[in-house]
């Protein structure tokens, strides 16, 4: 079966930084609230940019992504997967805007929301199948990410983030030169769905599952990837929080140092961007080796659960 590859990654973050306590007022946080989040969730600072049109965020990325684009190849699928459902007025259909601004017009283009903030991985699943389904070698899809924290109530998860701005795009064929992806793997609690209107009890138990349940769907794509977790350069996760990637790295049982978390006090949590902002961050900084594999791993609200293994290919980064 032909293997889905990632031919470029790229990210979009706005100029204009705060640091979290910028945002109390605006979030209706106390000091003490915003304590908490830089001490024991391990947030600083944040992009976010409140005047920033979502297509002026969408449009850097999803073009330096298509400059991969090979003479010959055929932009057959634009996807645009987003965490909130609805980020554009009712009568606008982003997907619609960013192929007609991107001069797609051959391409069909449609969105993906329904993993929450995993959609950005489900999302090169679905396009990996359509691709397979579609026959064609020279067919290509862009996937693109990324929304607006546009009101307070997107960008505070209370007890667990600060939401930012930021944007991401991959270029994705079938057997090319680009990272690999071996294995998809995703777990919903259902459970979970009604995020904003769960209990108390549920919350706490919620959280009680979350590093396990995290540290599970990773081990099934390692093993769906046939490998071992020695096999494992590093796992690329979502900006949510230290804490939870604390309680993560426990149900692992591995160094803290197997995880990036370096850009969680710089940019915080991003939607459905995290993994590709942090895959672009290594890749720039040189530290995505050839031949070595990643996870890239991903929470959403709902609550789901996903695990996607890659082996990076050095040809990616020079195309």
């Amino acid at each position: 079966m032909a293997r889905t590859t990632l031919e470029r990654v790229e990210s979009y973050l706005p100029e204009r930084s705060v640091r979290i306590e910028e945002l109390g007022e605006h979030l209706g946080l106390r000091r003490a609230e915003l304590g908490v989040f830089r001490k024991f969730y391990g947030l600083d600072t944040l992009r976010f940019d409140p005047d920033l049109d979502l297509f002026d965020l969408l449009r850097p990325a999803a073009r330096s992504a298509l400059d991969a684009l090979p003479a010959g190849g055929r932009l057959a699928y634009l996807v645009y997967a987003h965490t909130t459902q609805a980020v554009t007025p009712a009568d606008v259909e982003p997907a619609q805007v960013l192929r007609r601004e991107l001069g797609l017009d051959g391409a069909e283009a449609f969105g993906l929301s329904h993993q929450a903030c995993v959609s950005s991985l489900g999302a090169l699943d679905v396009i990996g199948e359509l691709l397979r389904a579609e026959g064609d070698e020279n067919a290509y899809a862009l996937m693109v990410t990324g929304e607006r924290a546009f009101s307070p109530i997107v960008q505070h998860i209370p007890n667990t983030a600060i939401m930012a701005d930021a944007a991401a795009a991959c270029l994705v064929t079938l057997d090319g030169r680009g990272d690999t992806v071996l294995s998809f793997v995703t777990r919903t609690l259902g459970e979970y769905a009604d995020w904003l209107d769960l209990t108390p009890e549920q919350n706490n138990e919620f959280g009680q599952q979350y590093g396990p349940r995290i540290a599970e769907v990773i081990r099934l794509a390692v093993a769906e990837a046939q490998l071992t977790f020695e096999d494992i350069e590093l796992i690329i996760p979502h900006n949510v929080n230290m804490l939870a990637w604390r309680q993560a790295v426990k149900a692992l049982e591995v160094p803290q140092e197997k995880v990036f978390l370096d850009n969680v006090p710089r940019y915080s949590h991003t939607f459905a961007s995290d993994v590709f902002v942090n895959y672009t961050t290594l890749r720039d900084e040189g530290r995505l080796l050839d031949g070595a594999h990643y996870v890239m791993v991903s929470v959403g609200l709902g609550a789901t659960f996903g695990a996607m293994v890659i082996t990076h290919r050095k040809g990616a980064d020079l195309a």
